[in-house]
């Protein structure tokens, strides 16, 4: 028989096995649960100071006593929209205005709700004065340069309230010149760095019938009234920044038989406010809210105004012409947000690649890791350079001393900036993404809003191929004028010829002189072509100009820094991974953009 004493010894050697094995049961299920690894997440630091392509670059182009007044408020704004500027963006992003059209009691109200940091981000913009530095013109020709240089760092952290900047820095542009007691409020409201005096502008120029055509899109009339105001009456169908204190608009004037002009010479610029003294909508009704593919922190309407008080700002008919200079300003503003976004992506994907082990080994030691990020800097930096140069030349278009090649190379240059950068920001944000494995897809990383955002970039302002149109059209405009500065400044940017013995640097010239012949010859070709011809060849022509003088710039900063094997790097690489000049497949086949080209195209698409 067992004894008692080794029956109790069984039950507690059983208990603790079972307490064992609950315990081991508990572990497990525990490490099934959460897993004992955790990604290290990518930090970002300080933006101006961890941004050596800026600082270098500033440093090399502003007067000494410029640099070093304006470095110790980067230096500030960097580490600003590093931490507190870069909260603010992670509220918004992750909230959606809404539209509240109905009071409690049933009153008409269309309150548009956002979240409380759409707010803050507002007082940042006035306080680090994004508008008024070029309007306060304290730094003359270089205002913009540091304006656009702020404007960098602040925009990918902005939470999308670049974009209302961007209107708002056009509606000054337009306004700074007209001395109406009016004008001159929305003007000292819209460059004011008080954040409780600060306005920001509205662009309402979209309707149902069309985007870009407004000339024939726009059916807003505009009744004259005794004051010699005027109420409008249409439906706006894609109004962006809808809580804004104010809009430029465009409408046709009514005659005195109740009648309008159709087309683009019927067309008349409008200044509106969007609230009277008491706080009501100035006869305006919110219809519903855009639902969109990004930029979904920014609120954007369907409206009809309905006897909406505005005041006159272009001459009747002019309204087109007098868009063209707030054009200028918001193609740079969409520009800035093109190529930094692709910066914080890709300040994001190297700290990633620092500390994201895969297969044994960090991805900053994985070859054909590096090479992806290297070459999506080499276009960033491209990019960057092209939006710097327009940035100047802007500058000195606006404190007047421009010359006429450099206002030949503002005209040209805008649309190309845009409609390239768009594109840029586009590919590699999708390229950063993939950089990032799972997590480049997760929305709660707040990584994928950036390539959702990037795709308005290459539509706004302009799509692709309306601005290849537009650089045509500058170039028929100016009887090839805007052309031959484009490339008599291309052969300026490399008029340094390196020494025999850099085979890289020589190879890079060639390619780039190459390119301009081959510009050149398309040029005299398309005289001879019609129509079909040249809309056909617009997109490649245009892809042509912008590689072209990229290549320049980056061959240009190569060439005075010959001890520099980065910067001969980047421009090496940026030749050896373009084509230069798409265009020159027409040089040696007749049949590219001909009319059996295009018919050929309809074929493969439609039969």
């Amino acid at each position: 028989m067992i004894s008692s004493q080794m029956r109790s010894t069984a039950k507690i050697n059983k208990k603790l096995l079972l307490n064992n094995i609950l315990q081991r049961s508990k572990t497990v299920f525990s490490g099934s649960k959460t897993g004992d690894f955790f990604q290290e997440n990518p930090v970002l630091k300080n933006q101006f100071e961890d941004d050596q392509l800026l600082d270098k670059h500033l440093k090399s182009v502003l007067p000494d006593q410029i640099y070093k007044e304006v470095r110790p408020d980067l230096v500030n704004f960097g580490q600003r929209v590093a931490t507190e500027v870069l909260a603010y963006h992670q509220d918004v992003s992750n909230y959606e205005p809404t539209l509240h059209q109905y009071s409690a009691w049933g009153e008409r109200i269309d309150h548009i709700q956002t979240h409380p940091s759409w707010k803050k981000l507002h007082d940042v913009a006035a306080e680090e004065k994004l508008i008024s530095i070029p309007y306060e013109n304290k730094q003359g020709i270089w205002s913009r340069t540091l304006q656009v240089a702020k404007l960098y760092l602040f925009s990918p952290s902005s939470g999308l309230y670049s974009c209302p900047l961007a209107m708002t820095d056009g509606a000054a542009s337009i306004l700074k010149s007209r001395k109406e007691d009016v004008f001159q409020q929305a003007y000292s409201h819209l460059t004011s760095n008080d954040p409780d005096l600060f306005w920001t502008s509205g662009q309402w120029m979209t309707e149902k019938k069309g985007g870009s055509d407004v000339g024939n899109a726009t059916q807003t009339r505009a009744v004259r009234q005794s004051d010699g105001s005027y109420k409008l009456y249409g439906f706006k169908w894609f109004t962006s920044a809808t809580d804004a204190n104010m809009a430029m608009t465009l409408a046709r004037i009514e005659d005195e038989n109740d009648e309008t002009k159709e087309g683009t010479k019927g067309l008349t610029m409008f200044y509106l406010e969007t609230r009277d003294k008491e706080g009501r909508l100035n006869g305006i009704r919110m219809e519903k809210l855009k639902k969109k593919l990004g930029t979904r922190q920014m609120p954007t309407a369907e409206m009809i105004l309905e006897g909406t008080k505005a005041y006159q700002v272009s001459k009747e008919g002019r309204g087109i012409a007098s868009i063209s200079p707030m054009l200028t300003v918001t193609r740079i503003h969409n520009s800035i947000m093109a190529v930094s976004n692709t910066r914080r992506l890709l300040n994001w994907s190297k700290d990633f690649a620092r500390k994201r082990v895969a297969f044994g080994h960090k991805l900053i030691h994985n070859p054909l890791h590096l090479q992806t990020l290297a070459r999506i800097q080499v276009e960033l930096e491209g990019g960057f350079y092209m939006l710097m140069k327009v940035a100047h030349l802007f500058g000195l278009e606006e404190n007047q001393v421009a010359t006429d090649h450099e206002l030949m190379l503002l005209r040209i240059l805008t649309p190309l900036l845009k409609l390239y950068t768009g594109k840029q920001s586009v590919a590699a944000s999708s390229e950063l993404l993939e950089s990032f494995g799972g997590h480049g897809y997760l929305e709660d990383t707040g990584l994928p809003q950036y390539l959702r955002d990037a795709q308005v970039l290459s539509i706004w302002e302009g799509t692709t191929n309306v601005l290849s149109m537009d650089v045509l059209r500058s170039i028929t405009k100016t009887n090839g004028e805007v052309l031959r500065a484009l490339l008599a400044d291309c052969m300026s940017n490399i008029a340094s010829v390196p020494s025999s013995s850099d085979h890289g640097l020589s190879a890079t010239r060639q390619s780039i002189v190459q390119a301009i012949n081959d510009i050149s010859s398309f040029a005299k070709l398309s005289v001879t072509k019609d129509e079909t011809f040249m809309m056909a060849a617009a997109r490649d022509f245009s892809y042509s100009l912008a590689r072209t003088y990229i290549a320049s710039l980056l061959y240009g900063n190569a060439s005075r820094c010959p001890d520099d094997g980065r910067t001969t790097e980047v421009a090496i690489r940026w030749t050896l991974l373009n084509d230069l000049a798409p265009i020159n497949k027409a040089l040696d086949n007749e049949r590219i953009y001909s009319k059996t080209d295009f018919k050929n195209d309809n074929a493969i698409i439609y039969s």
